[in-house]
């Protein structure tokens, strides 16, 4: 399993990261302090708190991981 740290301030944000998420052969779960949900569905995501950060879990491999995180790098907090 790889992790990062993304920020979703806007439903447009969290609509292309679901898009982008959903393109990926492998699971993508995102959690908050207080939730986990499918990182590949619309409706889940917002039972997270936007407000701060977000964690993704990505069960893939690590070239899987940096082609990913090239995709999602407008929302990756460094």
């Amino acid at each position: 399993m790889r992790e990062f740290q993304v920020r979703l301030q806007s439903v447009q944000d969290v609509q292309e990261f679901v898009s982008l998420s959903t393109a990926r052969g492998f699971p993508v779960i995102i959690r908050d302090a207080n939730n986990k949900v499918n990182g590949k569905s619309f409706m889940e995501m917002f039972c997270l708190d936007l407000c701060g950060p977000l964690r993704v879990d990505a069960d893939c491999s690590e070239e899987e991981l940096a082609a990913f995180c090239g995709d999602v790098e407008r929302f990756l907090i460094r």
